[in-house]
């Protein structure tokens, strides 16, 4: 075979691994041993982003989160384990009534990598439905603990038609951070990006305040993550870049 015809071989199957991709409106490779990618970001320009918070330990701030949020108009999404919600179902419960969106953060906090698929499963799908006895809404999110995957997780993932779901703009609030510094820190956010935080940090609070403004003031707007994401017809890139299928 010549070289042309080998660039031409190569090329189609590109294409044809792309179509597949777009055509399942999965993750990023159509093949079984390549490596999948959650989802980081969206490729979006029209000046929308998003906030979440993991919640594992603690709720002390978590209605207080839920207020500043109301204040500035922004709906973020919240990823809760299923022990936090044994603690705290009346906040799970509160959360949905407010119009916060829920996805699952597993039911333990475990290194998920290190996990077979049927006790991924397990993680999953007990607390999809913990959310559902509390709130009455299916979950579609899921956001790995660690942010640890491989693609045995991910398929457990598809299995169940959770989207996984990590993060481009990490707020380290968790590292006792001033508010200062965190809203320094998320004020590189742009269009599609979606912002790591926790519930239970130590300044997130008054680190909100300053978040909300400084990114209103460069023109972004906040949605849930699950409005922010294509659900149909959309390609994840090896950057973990979520992006629509033209």
């Amino acid at each position: 075979m010549t070289n042309f015809k080998k660039i031409l071989v190569s090329v189609s199957i590109s294409l044809v691994a792309v179509v597949l991709v777009c055509g399942m409106g999965g993750y990023s490779q159509a093949f079984a041993n390549s490596k999948k990618v959650p989802v980081y970001r969206v490729e979006r320009n029209d000046g929308y982003v998003a906030i979440s918070f993991d919640a594992a330990w603690g709720a002390d701030k978590t209605r207080q989160i839920m207020d500043v949020c109301e204040s500035y108009n922004v709906k973020a999404t919240f990823f809760l384990v299923g022990f936090w919600m044994e603690k705290y179902p009346e906040l799970v419960a509160e959360m949905a009534t407010r119009g916060f969106e829920i996805g699952t953060h597993s039911a333990t906090h475990p290194q998920m990598s290190k996990l077979t698929a049927e006790q991924c499963n397990s993680e999953l799908l007990s607390t999809c439905r913990q959310i559902f006895s509390i709130t009455g809404k299916q979950v579609k999110l899921f956001r790995p603990p660690f942010g640890d995957y491989n693609n045995t997780l991910l398929s457990v993932c598809e299995q169940l038609d959770l989207m996984a779901i990590q993060w481009s703009v990490d707020s380290l609030d968790w590292k006792g951070l001033s508010a200062q510094q965190i809203a320094e820190r998320v004020q590189v956010a742009q269009s599609g990006d979606i912002i790591l935080c926790h519930n239970n940090s130590d300044h997130i609070v008054e680190a909100l305040p300053l978040i909300f403004q400084s990114l209103q003031l460069k023109g972004l707007k906040f949605c849930t993550i699950g409005q922010l994401v294509y659900t149909q017809n959309y390609v994840v890139d090896s950057l973990g870049t979520q992006k629509p299928c033209n």
